[in-house]
């Protein structure tokens, strides 16, 4: 079975390709995430460094206010709030570094979960889920919607959907377009399922070859030029639960807080109700 499950994580990280926060007609599918399975180069910190040292012996204070969303347009940021999502995973050795961060600082995160991702690893799911991070799906296999037809591509995100929810255990409020692949349509259908389309502001870039330090630096200037926002990053990179330490530190120094997201099913208006 750890050969099966092994093999399988293989060829879904083949098939797995980078999130990309430009909207593009033609999104570009020739940057690939790192392997899933396969090591990555890692930079660590200088154990004395005064970073370090401000993290271990400092209470944090970057936790921000709770934010209850029925829909996407509930979703609204006000000056130095982030959202921190994370896509592609759950993967053991790198999800859960990111968990403990997370609870280091004392803040939440989104998880985008691919389905087949959440269906070989459903304890760290499940752990994900628990520890009071809001949980979304990212479809099934990480497919190309766009490239899909609209019965393929509904298939591919109701697939999706169930798999984390059966993973997780709690169910799935909110979803992430791979690529940011959408439409209209499949906007409009995914909201009629009670999910909250999780646009991205800010696009870490995790996913190109490069060091924790420019992960960092990339994800801060972007930030510093719009002020607040949602920040995309995917917890299945070494190189993200390396950095993410030093990129929190970095939001604290600087006044931000992170914001919790929470979902609550709409309900229908009172004149709706007395029909």
């Amino acid at each position: 079975m750890q050969r099966v499950a092994f093999l399988s994580g293989l060829i879904l990280s083949v098939a797995l390709a980078g999130c990309q926060s430009a909207r593009q007609p033609a999104p570009d599918t020739t940057v690939k995430t790192s392997s899933i399975v396969a090591p990555e180069g890692q930079i660590t910190e200088t154990e004395g460094s005064p970073l370090r040292m401000s993290r271990d012996s400092l209470p944090h204070h970057l936790a921000g206010r709770t934010l209850t969303v029925a829909s996407i347009h509930d979703l609204r940021l006000e000056d130095k709030e982030v959202i921190l999502s994370f896509d592609d995973g759950p993967i053991p050795g790198r999800t859960d570094r990111v968990l403990a961060t997370l609870d280091q600082f004392g803040v939440k995160g989104a998880f985008m979960m691919v389905g087949e991702m959440a269906e070989l690893h459903p304890e760290l799911a499940r752990r994900v889920a628990m520890e009071g991070n809001a949980i979304g799906s990212h479809t099934y296999q990480h497919e190309n919607l766009a490239a899909l037809s609209f019965d393929m591509a509904m298939k591919e995100i109701t697939r999706g959907e169930a798999a984390v929810t059966r993973a997780t255990g709690v169910e799935v409020n909110f979803f992430r377009f791979p690529y940011l692949a959408d439409s209209h349509q499949l906007r409009a259908a995914v909201a009629m399922r009670d999910m909250v389309v999780m646009d991205v502001d800010v696009d870490s870039k995790d996913y190109i070859s490069t060091s924790p330090a420019a992960v960092t630096k990339r994800t801060m200037d972007l930030l510093h030029r719009r002020g607040r926002g949602i920040i995309l990053m995917h917890d299945i990179h070494n190189r993200t639960a390396t950095m993410l330490p030093t990129l929190l530190s970095r939001l604290e120094v600087e006044g931000y807080k992170v914001v919790t997201l929470q979902f609550k099913k709409p309900t229908a208006s009172a004149e709706m109700a007395s029909l």
